[in-house]
């Protein structure tokens, strides 16, 4: 399954260790993360060199060619809204998970769109475990 990973890039990276996991839990699955990059601790706050709309275009392909998106949302990213929306417009499952006791926008949390599931989780083994799940039932 290819699977597009978000998760927050210039809104803060205190949470690649759990990016981390949840990738590499989808890449040792066997699946496709054409953002695995995200994850990677040399990632950083600025993001890619590429300019914005090279970024735009790229991202929006990996999106429209996705199975499946995964959306770590701890940190507030207008990217990852923007990201999660146009997913759900395009039919896409999403599924957007965040750390137990973070403030998550109420726009995800109280969204009920049918293909969008939205977790608290309290440990990254937590976290993999949710995503996997969620994978399983498409």
């Amino acid at each position: 399954m290819n699977v597009y990973f978000s998760c927050s890039i210039t809104g803060g990276r205190q949470d690649q260790q759990i990016y981390h996991s949840l990738v590499e839990a989808l890449l040792q699955a066997g699946h496709t993360v054409p953002t695995a990059v995200l994850a990677s601790p040399s990632m950083t706050g600025l993001g890619s060199e590429l300019p914005p709309r090279e970024v735009y275009r790229r991202d929006m392909a990996w999106l429209e060619g996705c199975d499946a998106v995964v959306a770590e949302v701890s940190t507030p990213s207008h990217g990852v809204g923007y990201e999660i929306a146009a997913a759900l417009d395009m039919g896409k499952p999403v599924l957007c998970c965040y750390q137990a006791g973070r403030s998550v926008s109420k726009m995800i949390t109280g969204n009920d769109h049918p293909r969008l599931k939205v977790i608290c989780y309290r440990t990254a083994e937590e976290a993999v475990r949710c995503v996997q799940e969620f994978i399983d039932l498409l």
